[in-house]
């Protein structure tokens, strides 16, 4: 994971005075946009994050990502492990249909989460309670970068297993 981590680092990690969708302040911040734009990059992801859907959720049969950061990350790991995904809308839309859960499924099917950075979690949580108001189960969720600030004991209180591929602490320099 070494060379992912750098890969990771080299295309997103910035230095300055950032506000995060949490709103804590932070001296650097991982600009999700630039690893899940990047065609090589984002074809390492999803192979990374489809064996990490098949070593720690193996009996998911759709993935599950937030609007909207996430799915690029989704698309490419759907495209490798060959399972469909779901997007999860922040808010239903307001026109057609108003899902707030795009693209099909049934309840009572397993989706394993994919997310790009975890600071508290809240985005994650939101899109996790969202798909099991749908009937859909959720234990494990996959991020690319844990910033180690709580989310994954966020996370953790409401039964969900957190699998960082890259942990904050693995990209700052």
């Amino acid at each position: 994971m070494t060379t992912l981590a750098a890969a990771v680092r080299d295309a997103a990690y910035l230095e300055g005075d950032f506000l995060l969708r949490s709103g804590k302040r932070s001296t650097y911040y991982l600009d999700k946009y630039r690893f899940g734009t990047e065609p090589e990059l984002l074809r390492r992801l999803g192979v990374a994050i489809a064996e990490t859907i098949r070593e720690h959720a193996p009996t998911a049969q759709r993935i599950g990502a937030p609007e909207l950061g996430a799915v690029s990350l989704a698309a490419a790991a759907s495209l490798e492990v060959g399972i469909p995904f779901v997007i999860v809308r922040k808010e239903p839309k307001e026109y057609g249909t108003a899902n707030r859960i795009e693209g099909p499924f049934v309840s009572g099917e397993e989706i394993v989460l994919v997310e790009d950075v975890v600071t508290s979690g809240g985005a994650a949580i939101s899109a996790i309670e969202a798909l099991r108001e749908a009937g859909l189960k959720v234990s494990t969720a996959i991020c690319v970068v844990d910033r180690e600030e709580g989310g994954a004991d966020e996370l953790a209180r409401i039964g969900i297993r957190l699998r960082p591929l890259l942990l904050a602490s693995e990209l700052r320099p």
